[in-house]
Order: C-alpha cells, then sequence, then structure tokens
C-alpha cells in the first residue's frame, strides 16, 4: 500500500468521513450503512467504497459499517493513532484564533510551541498557556518540544524566512497560511491555506452561475 499513489482528494475525502463518524459515535450510532454516510459526507456511495478500497475491506455486505471500527481504521490511515505536536508563528488574530480552535486537539494536534516577531508580544503567556517566544529561538525551542509541523501565520514578506527555519529544525511539514507561495524542499510537505482563493472560487461560481 506505501507505494500505492492515492489521490490527494481520497485524503480529504476520508478526513470529511472521519468527522462525520466522530459526530455519529457522539450520538451513539453504532452501524452505519454506506449510503448514509455518503448522504451525511455529501458524496455517493460508490465514491466511500472506492475511497476505502485503498486501504483494504472494510464493513459488511448488507451491514453496513461498524462506525467505531471504520474510524479507529481511518485515523490509522491518516495518523492519527497519534499525537502530532505543532509550533506556530504569527500570533496575530490569526494565530491568536487558531490556538483557541479547540477541534485541533480534538483531532490529536497540540500546540507545542509559539513565535513572533514583534517584541511586545514576547514573553506572554497565551490563555492556553503557551509563553511566546522569539523567532531567533525558533530552531532550539522546536528541537525541545518535538515540534513535527510547523504553521506560519506571518505577512507574506516573512513567511519564506520562516519556513528555512523550520526546515533548520528539521520539520518535515508546513501549514502555511501567509498568502504567498513558499520553496521547500522535496522531503518537507507544504499545505497552503489562502481563503482569498477559496473567495475567488465562490465569486467565479457566483458570476457564472
Amino acid at each position: 500500500m506505501k507505494f500505492m499513489k492515492i489521490p490527494a482528494a481520497t485524503i480529504t475525502r476520508l478526513s470529511i468521513y472521519s468527522r462525520a463518524l466522530e459526530a455519529m459515535v457522539d450520538e451513539g450510532v453504532t452501524v452505519v450503512s454506506s449510503k448514509h454516510l455518503a448522504d451525511v459526507c455529501s458524496v455517493n456511495p460508490a465514491q466511500i467504497r472506492k475511497d476505502l478500497a485503498y486501504f483494504g475491506q472494510f464493513g459488511v455486505r448488507g451491514v453496513g459499517y461498524f462506525v467505531k471500527e471504520l474510524l479507529f481504521d481511518i485515523k490509522k490511515i491518516l495518523g492519527l493513532n497519534k499525537q502530532w505536536n505543532l509550533a506556530i508563528v504569527g500570533m496575530g488574530n490569526l494565530g491568536c484564533a487558531l490556538l483557541a480552535h479547540q477541534n485541533f486537539a480534538k483531532q490529536g494536534y497540540r500546540f507545542a510551541c509559539a513565535f513572533d516577531a514583534d517584541l511586545m508580544k514576547v514573553g506572554r503567556k497565551l490563555a492556553t498557556g503557551l509563553l511566546i517566544h522569539p523567532v531567533d529561538e525558533l530552531v532550539r525551542v522546536c528541537r525541545e518540544t518535538n515540534a513535527e509541523i510547523g504553521v506560519i501565520c506571518t505577512p507574506p514578506d516573512k513567511a519564506q524566512e520562516i519556513a528555512n527555519r523550520f526546515l533548520e529544525v528539521p520539520v518535515k511539514a508546513i501549514l502555511n497560511f501567509a498568502p504567498v507561495q513558499i520553496q521547500v524542499p522535496d522531503g518537507c510537505k507544504v499545505e497552503n491555506v489562502d481563503f482569498t482563493v477559496k473567495l475567488d472560487n465562490l465569486a467565479y461560481h457566483l458570476t457564472a452561475g
């Protein structure tokens, strides 16, 4: 399986399935049909079966999927059967909002350290208990806290510099909220989150529709 190229869209849908299954667990649902799961996730049943088939056989024909078992299996596939330590740089409005977002911890993501270039913010203790460190200490603190994923919430002109510092740790994955494309070697995975790109997509559909 490790040598198979899994479509990026499949990985995204697995995350969507896991969120739906978690809600079902909270509601006490024990078994779900592929049709019901598909309806909840706004896909078709065939797509769910195709996505899961990349990783093996799941569910019982004529019965459906056992919710807790499928959730466990999907989390294992996504690497969510462990805790991931995050380092975040840029403690402005967005950075602080991300730290306060409870879904990160629920999904197994722990903010291990925080940084900012503003000396007025450095040394301040956040509501989560994290201390804001100066950017100059990024490499050392990330190594001490075993940070595995970097989160960039800086202005665009600082994003590449921060990415370079993360590579020194070395951090092998970066979530970039700065509205600019950062350059990293092949060994590092980057996910760019630019809200304006999503808005452009909505604007296009409103105009074309």
